[in-house]
């Protein structure tokens, strides 16, 4: 098959004809305009897995999935990762650091506590550039992601499809979805989650850095809380 240039598309059609659409909808889309160079970027997290189930499950597709090994997981979203694959086959791709393996290396090397002292650092170093190195190695022209506009402010105006920054194809599908939408999908095709989410973690990151989430706080307030940062840049 030949892989589909992401800039053949017209993203003001494309939004416009799925605005109201179903995720499933949009991701059979996908799956069926680009044959080749799709892939998912997967950090675990509820409204993650719902995608792969729908990858998977309902479209039976072997899409592969990115999944940025940190070192600062909890422990938790690692035996998640674990479960998720036995029970979908998953096509797990892992990416980390290229000279760390384990988080006494990466202190070593880079300093205790990183991202205290320079979190755009750490997150270059545990996100930015696995990632891009991730969707390179794979050729990829287009990845879909789990963000929702009502996770938090800085999403409000999230497109379903937009360009990254090197043209390729970034699909939305549950742009327009609530979490309460997710949570309906996760318990009427009883999809696995991490545990943590009803721990009062809505949104879970590394565990140095994820904190509990307040009545009445955005979904993603306890995501390096007190940094002043809203995304850790792979979206950005």
């Amino acid at each position: 098959m030949t892989t589909v240039p992401s800039t053949t598309f017209n993203l003001d059609q494309l939004n416009e004809q799925f605005e109201s659409a179903s995720p499933t909808e949009i991701i059979t889309w996908s799956v069926q305009n680009i044959p080749t160079g799709l892939v998912q970027t997967s950090a675990f997290n509820v409204d993650d897995i719902i995608l792969t189930d729908i990858l998977y499950k309902t479209l039976g597709t072997r899409t592969p999935v990115i999944f940025l090994d940190t070192l600062y997981h909890f422990k938790e979203t690692l035996e998640l990762v674990g479960k998720v694959v036995e029970i979908y086959g998953l096509d797990l791709r892992t990416y980390k650091n290229l000279d760390v393996d384990t988080r006494e290396a990466f202190a070593a090397k880079f300093g205790e506590a990183l991202w205290d002292t320079d979190i755009l650092k750490f997150h270059e170093i545990t996100k930015i550039e696995p990632l891009q190195r991730g969707l390179d190695e794979l050729n990829t022209v287009a990845w879909i992601t789990g963000r929702r506009r009502d996770q938090a402010v800085t999403r409000a105006n999230m497109p379903i499809f937009e360009l990254d920054g090197k043209s390729r194809l970034k699909i939305n599908p549950l742009a327009a979805w609530t979490r309460k939408q997710s949570w309906a999908y996760v318990a009427e095709h009883k999809v696995i989650y991490n545990p943590l989410h009803d721990q009062g973690y809505p949104s879970i990151g590394d565990e140095p850095i994820t904190t509990r989430v307040g009545e009445g706080e955005d979904e993603r307030a306890g995501r390096w809380r007190g940094t002043g940062k809203t995304e850790c840049g792979i979206h950005i």
